[in-house]
């Protein structure tokens, strides 16, 4: 007779296995590996030995949960600081990909680093879109998610933004008073990414946009395929790194982390990916001034509080020349994850971050 297994077992379990049979989606990863690797046996073998690693690998405990302060719909407002007497620091992530990115590991946490460096921090997790979401647009993710969520703070926050969560924090600036707002990889300016870059998005959204609109939502898959199709080459060949890593080390454990990370999150409501895909990238109506939230046209050289942008001049998601022209910041040159876990994060962006934070009020 089989035993049942005890609550320490099931831990366990949920410890050791992986996340799920990734890459997703994983029948063009495999398409884009054969084509990758057609010239070359050994990548191609490493490759592959990479991939059957990455799904077999053990996980580590993901680090404790933080205490939910506040929510609006299926979005939740987390708390990693202590009230302070200054302003609330809210990090707000891209709606691409959950938010762990910002709170990767124990060791690659931006959020952990920030509370230990004494801000009241906080994280917004933008949760699962419901059926009934399918018409919440980016500008209604500000209104009807964002918006609440910073209402119940006892003060004005200071908002930073990574990726597409930097435009969305812009957004709200523009619209709600805030103390202060800071973008990390932020695209803004979206005739400064590349022609090739703009027309592969336009033809992903064509494929995919009846699809969506009958599911009322972007599956996932689709805004992975499109990272894989920016540059194929660097998606194998990290793989095929990856094959040859320690068992154990800490590179190894960074990779399982971030791409577990970048293979999982819940799909876009169907109207935000629209209005990214049709107004954001194919319009730029962010970078004209002509992006409305709740009525108010938001522009950059109207906004009364200090702003600081970061960019980088080797991110190939978001290139430098696509963010927001802001007050202060600077470029560096730092992948668009890298910029965030990598291991030199510390020390070239939540330090800096940190002390800009520090003398804004945060």
């Amino acid at each position: 007779m089989k035993s049942s297994p005890t609550p320490a077992h099931s831990a366990l379990a949920q410890r050791v296995a992986a996340p799920q049979h990734g890459p997703r989606p994983l029948p063009l990863f495999l398409s884009i590996l054969w084509r990758e690797t057609e010239g070359s046996p050994e990548l191609r073998r490493l490759a592959f030995q990479g991939l059957r690693k990455y799904q077999n690998a053990v996980r580590p405990a993901p680090p404790p949960s933080p205490a939910v302060f506040a929510t609006a719909g299926s979005a939740k407002l987390l708390r990693y600081g202590t009230e302070n007497g200054r302003a609330p620091v809210v990090f707000i992530p891209s709606l691409i990909n959950p938010p762990q990115v910002l709170d990767l590991s124990e060791g690659r946490s931006m959020l952990r680093h920030m509370a230990a460096a004494g801000h009241d921090a906080y994280l917004v997790d933008w949760g699962h879109p419901s059926a009934k979401d399918a018409s919440l647009g980016l500008n209604h993710h500000v209104t009807q998610r964002l918006l609440p969520m910073l209402g119940s703070l006892p003060r004005p926050p200071i908002l930073v933004g990574y990726c597409l969560g930097g435009s969305l924090a812009l957004g709200a600036a523009a619209v709600a008073r805030v103390a202060a707002v800071a973008t990390l990889a932020a695209p803004w300016q979206f005739d400064g990414f590349p022609d090739d870059d703009r027309e592969l998005i336009a033809s992903l959204w064509h494929g995919a946009k009846a699809t969506s609109e009958r599911l009322g939502y972007v599956p996932m898959e689709v805004l992975q395929s499109g990272f894989w199709a920016m540059d194929p080459a660097r998606t194998i060949r990290k793989y095929a790194a990856f094959a040859e890593m320690e068992p154990g080390s800490q590179a190894e454990r960074a990779f399982l982390a971030v791409e577990d990370w970048a293979n999982g999150g819940p799909p876009l409501t169907f109207a935000a990916g629209r209005e990214l895909f049709e107004t954001f990238y194919g319009a730029n109506v962010t970078g004209r001034s002509e992006w409305r939230i709740d009525g108010t046209k938001i522009d950059l050289a109207a906004l009364r509080c200090p702003t600081f942008s970061v960019r980088s001049a080797t991110d190939r998601i978001v290139p430098a020349n696509a963010a927001p022209d802001l007050s202060d910041g600077f470029t560096l040159q730092l992948g668009h994850v890298g910029m965030i876990v990598g291991s030199r994060a510390a020390e070239l962006v939540w330090t800096p971050l940190s002390l800009w934070l520090s003398t804004h009020g945060g």
